[in-house]
Parts: structure tokens; sequence; C-alpha cells
């Protein structure tokens, strides 16, 4: 038995002298679509530029009009800023990479990109809720909203978002992170998954798959249940209003987080809640989250919001009087 476990721990050590340590990763992508590589580049870039422009009207518009210096939009000026800093984790480097033979990424550089994606996806859901929690004090509680919401308040709310999803991506990164890795280093995604990353992983790297997709789906699962719980009270409260032109223009308020929230929850679930996909479905799987949603939050909250449509009326007719 003393010489059995002698050969064993003689045949571990030559296995960690002989064993090669990753010191980058190849992206696999869409390189199942190569012939589809242009054309995506082409849809993408469009789509980007398109998130970038509602984002920054966004800022802007809430930045100048001072109609709009009131607590729901100066939540959702934070949310456009912390999903236009989401999308350069992302996007830049996976159009970099549709074009470009050599899709690999430093492990520093994959931690960092990481990082910043989990701690920015885990801010924007923050946000998301205390848009929530804003809406649910203005109508269950509208005579102390005032005192409740006010410009400190916001500022720390959303100083605790940040807060809030930095800890936690940093939690998730350096437990990925902790050792070393050895192999394969194929990342079937266009970005540095922590889900595909952990896989990769030389000790433990099933244990660590599932820690952090249980912390991920915690949070992701604890902030949807507030919003939701929210949103019980808020009906509760609209339903007793006697009037339905009350009813509607309370639910008006609230249309456009509601519509972001079920668009970003639900393509969050299909990524973090989904099974194992086939070989190059991974990348299609997680476009939605990363490139769809925050394309489609500046539009909803624009087009469906009276008070920004009309502050974008007001600054362009304000900018053309002072051309002439």
């Amino acid at each position: 038995n003393l010489l059995s476990i002698f050969f064993n721990f003689l045949k571990f050590r030559t296995m960690r002298i002989n064993q090669t340590f990753l010191e980058e990763f190849i992206f696999f992508g869409f390189s199942a679509y190569l012939e589809w590589q242009i054309v995506l580049f082409v849809c993408f870039f469009f789509v980007y530029l398109l998130t970038l422009t509602g984002n920054l009207v966004i800022m802007a518009l809430t930045w100048v009009d001072h109609a709009l210096h009131i607590p729901m939009y100066l939540f959702l000026a934070a949310l456009s800023f912390s999903e236009t800093c989401y999308t350069l984790a992302i996007i830049p480097k996976m159009l970099i990479d549709l074009m470009a033979k050599n899709r690999s990424i430093s492990i520093p550089g994959c931690a960092l990109q990481m990082f910043f994606f989990l701690g920015l996806g885990g801010t924007n859901c923050i946000i998301l809720t205390v848009m929530g929690f804003d809406r649910f004090l203005a109508i269950c509680h509208p005579l102390r909203y005032p005192t409740l919401m006010t410009n400190k308040a916001c500022g720390q709310l959303v100083a605790s978002a940040w807060i809030g999803g930095f800890f936690v991506s940093s939690t998730e990164t350096i437990l990925i992170f902790w050792g070393s890795f050895c192999g394969p280093n194929l990342i079937k995604q266009f970005f540095c998954h922590m889900r595909a990353v952990a896989k990769l992983s030389c000790l433990n790297s099933y244990l660590k798959e599932i820690i952090v997709t249980v912390i991920s789906e915690s949070a992701l699962l604890g902030t949807f249940l507030f919003i939701i719980l929210t949103y019980v009270f808020i009906l509760s409260t609209v339903l007793k209003i006697p009037s339905a032109e009350g009813r509607k223009k309370a639910f008006s308020t609230c249309a456009s987080h509601l519509t972001v929230v079920i668009i970003h929850f639900g393509f969050a679930a299909i990524v973090y809640l989904k099974p194992e996909a086939q070989e190059g479905d991974d990348a299609l799987i997680t476009v939605p989250y990363t490139v769809v949603t925050p394309f489609l939050s500046p539009i909803i909250f624009t087009l469906r919001n009276k008070d920004m449509k009309n502050s974008l009326k007001r600054v362009l007719d304000k900018k053309v009087a002072l051309t002439r």
C-alpha cells in the first residue's frame, strides 16, 4: 500500500511538471458561421452605434433639460451610463474578432473583461430594481415620496447599485481565476463568459462552475423577485384608484420600466438557466442578452415615454431657433 501511494505521488508530480499552463484563451465566437462573418459584423456594428446613440441621447436630455431632473429620469440616466459601459466591455472586442484571424485574449485581459461584464450587468439589474422601488414609492406613498426620494437618496441608491454589482463581480472573478488553466484554451463564446472560462480551470472546474452559477442565479432571482414584489403592491394600489383615467396614468409611468425588466431578465434567464448548447450555439444564445437588450432599452424608454419625447422636441426646437 505504501509503495502504491509512493508511485501515485511520483505520477502526480510528473504530471504537474509536464503540465503546460495556459497564457491565453481563444474565442470560438461565430466560427461556425464563417460565411456570415461580414454580415454579422455589419449588423452588430449598426446595432452598437444605435445603442450608443440612444443611451447618449438619454443622458444628454437628462443633463440639459431641468424638467427631467427628477428621480425617475436620474435613475434612467444612470442605467444608460451603466449600459454604455457594459457594451464597451463586450462589443468592440467582438467586432474586432469577427474580422480577425486571431481571436485570442490574454488571461489577465479575460479576467478584466469578465470583471466589468459581470459588475456592470449586476449594476444594471440593481438599478432596474431601484427604479421599480422608486415607482413603488411614487404610487403607493405619494405624500411621503418627496421627502424619501431626495437627490441625496438617489445618489446613494445608484452608488449602492455599483458597489453591489461589482462586489458580486469581484467574488466570481476571483473564484474563477484562482489557480491555473491547463487546457484546452478554447472558449465557446465571443467573450469571457464565466461558465465557459470556469470549465477550463485545472482543478475543481465543475465545482467552480456550480458555485458561480448559483451566485449569479441567486443575484438575478433576488432582484427580479424584489421587482415583482414592488409591482404587486403597485397593482394593488392602482386598482383602488376610482377613475379609469387615474389608473391609466399610474400604469403609464411603469409601462416602459416593466417592459425593459421583462426583456432584461427574460434574456438573462436564457443565458444563466439554459442547458448545454451545441458547438456554435452558445454565442448565438448570449447575443440577445449582450447585444439586443442594451439596444432595446433606450428605444423603449424614449419612444414609450411622453416626457422624454417632449424633452427631445424642446431641445431640437431650441437648437433650430438658435441656428436661425
